[in-house]
């Protein structure tokens, strides 16, 4: 028995594809795949450490030196800074806010020039425990015992 797609499922599915290419196109630029990168200092994978990055001002950070070295002049530096700007578009938290497909074709075709401030990204992660509370650790002395039948 097969089910039809509803329209709702269908436009989820080609925003989960929109958010799919957006981590694409960062990892592209990065030289780093998002399920291998972690940054310890601030406990982020590379969705959220592109986000902190670009929040900052500091896109380069996040460029692969390779692709800093061989691409110097501003034509592909705009290139550049455009593909980390699509890709953060496409992997915001929320699908609503995502592009199209098309629409991201469209802009990296350089057809559309004024592009959104994109939002938080979807999965990225937060420090886990905050210096205060790890001040706060006690020691709890536990004793295990185990019976041993005759």
């Amino acid at each position: 028995m097969k089910i039809k797609p509803t329209l709702k499922e269908l436009l989820e599915l080609k925003k989960s594809d929109v958010f799919s290419f957006g981590v694409l196109l960062l990892e592209i630029v990065s030289g780093r795949r998002n399920t291998s990168f972690y940054n310890n200092q601030y406990a982020l994978n590379l969705l959220g450490y592109a986000w902190k990055l670009w929040n900052e001002g500091d896109i380069w950070g996040l460029v692969d030196q390779v692709i800093l070295e061989l691409e110097s002049d501003s034509k592909n530096e705009r290139e550049i800074k455009r593909c980390i700007h699509v890709g953060l578009l496409c992997v915001q938290e929320y699908a609503k806010d995502r592009p199209t497909m098309s629409t991201v074709v469209s802009i990296l075709n350089s057809e559309i020039s004024n592009l959104d401030t994109p939002k938080q990204p979807a999965f990225t992660q937060t420090p886990l425990i905050t210096h205060d509370v790890e001040n706060k650790v006690s020691l709890n002395d536990v004793t295990l015992t185990s019976f041993d039948g005759r």
